[in-house]
């Protein structure tokens, strides 16, 4: 089957807007959770965030005006990160030119609530208020999911599959999977994947209200996204895109492609919400058995796993989770690599959780660092 590799990078973060920003915030520990006015003003407990940073003239190097006048949010994190993968991987891209077509690249990301901004802040309350004539043409398109993965289709004129993957935290790391198993599996030489997610009262309130979001560090926002620490107080919100192209081995190497690090092997799975599982809390054995499956699939040994890239968020969920991998991996505590947890440094994405961490992983395996 076919061997598929990373060939290009494009990530917006609350710490970096460039490729070689995020990858210098990892060496170095620099956070993105800031303090934010807003979350304040609308009343969240948890005020602390990690959110990007983009001009209107820095957005104006990849769209145009009448492109932005129909986009929204997540939809721009996702064009800036998407235009910046695509050039990355050394293809070209002209914001005023849409003849071209490429009918070997598909694209899959992952996002959890991305139209929320749209449907709460534009069309409700004008279609509440029985103003329907008011809810502008774009308005649709805007507040569907799949609408940053329409938006990079059309400017990049993608010709092959073109997808949204919709679940919750694992969205991002999902798209990745079906990236690489649609690679894998002949279907497509190229695949844009990763996650895009918005930040918005809309998709903040519901966490803070469940108070799985940390309200305790709103004076000390660099020191709020704690995982792994006995301290841990909730997960930190942010938003952003991760985005990465996959590519077959051979299409890389034909093109010359730079490639960051290979992909191996991928699964997906559900606990059922069996065993202890429920629909925001995993069954271990789920977890467990998507683990086993993978390393199966590899054809690698436990104990040559130099690290883990957890999911980690700061609950009292990461300690079944070190265990779930302890156990899956047949490993006593001695024996574990290095875990480490990117939401450290950037708080949990959400949707675009994966992108980010996919992200971190290969640009430490190409540049031969531990964060």
């Amino acid at each position: 089957m076919t061997r598929v590799v990373i060939t290009g990078i494009g990530v917006v973060a609350g710490n970096a807007t460039t490729k070689q920003e995020f990858c210098d915030a990892l060496r170095n520990g620099k956070s993105a959770i800031k303090k934010h006015q807003w979350m304040e003003d609308v009343g969240l407990n948890c005020q602390v965030g990690g959110m990007p940073e983009l001009s209107k003239e820095k957005i104006l190097q990849y769209v145009n005006e009448e492109d932005l006048i129909a986009m929204n949010t997540v939809m721009v994190y996702g064009t800036v990160a998407g235009i910046d993968c695509w050039r990355d991987a050394g293809f070209t891209y002209d914001k005023d030119d849409r003849h071209a077509y490429d009918p070997d690249t598909s694209i899959i990301l992952g996002c959890g609530v991305g139209g929320t901004e749209t449907i709460l802040d534009k069309m409700a309350p004008r279609i509440l208020d029985k103003k329907i004539q008011r809810v502008g043409s774009s308005y649709v398109e805007q507040s569907m999911h799949s609408n940053t993965v329409a938006k990079l289709t059309g400017l990049l004129g993608i010709g092959g599959k073109s997808t949204t993957v919709s679940s919750a935290c694992t969205s991002g790391t999902e798209a990745i999977v079906d990236g690489y198993n649609y690679i894998k599996y002949g279907k497509t030489k190229r695949a844009i994947v990763g996650g895009v997610e918005t930040g918005h009262p809309g998709n903040w309130g519901g966490f803070d209200a469940m108070r799985v979001i940390n309200r305790k560090s709103n004076d000390n926002p660099e020191k709020a996204s704690r995982p792994l620490s006995a301290s841990a107080a909730g997960f930190v919100p942010s938003c952003g895109a991760g985005i990465l192209m996959l590519e077959s081995l051979d299409s890389a190497l034909a093109r010359g492609a730079k490639i960051y690090a290979e992909i191996i092997a991928g699964d997906v799975n559900s606990g059922g919400f069996r065993n202890g599982g429920s629909m925001t809390a995993p069954s271990s054995i789920g977890v467990q058995n998507c683990i086993k499956s993978v390393v199966k699939e590899a054809g690698i040994n436990p104990k040559d796993i130099t690290v883990i890239n957890g999911h980690l968020t700061a609950t009292m969920a990461d300690p079944l989770e070190v265990k779930n991998w302890s156990t899956a991996l047949g490993l006593s505590p001695e024996e574990m690599p290095y875990i480490q947890a990117t939401k450290s440094l950037i708080g949990h994405g959400l949707g675009a959780a994966g992108g980010f961490e996919g992200i971190a992983c290969a640009l430490q395996i190409n540049h031969g660092f531990v964060h």
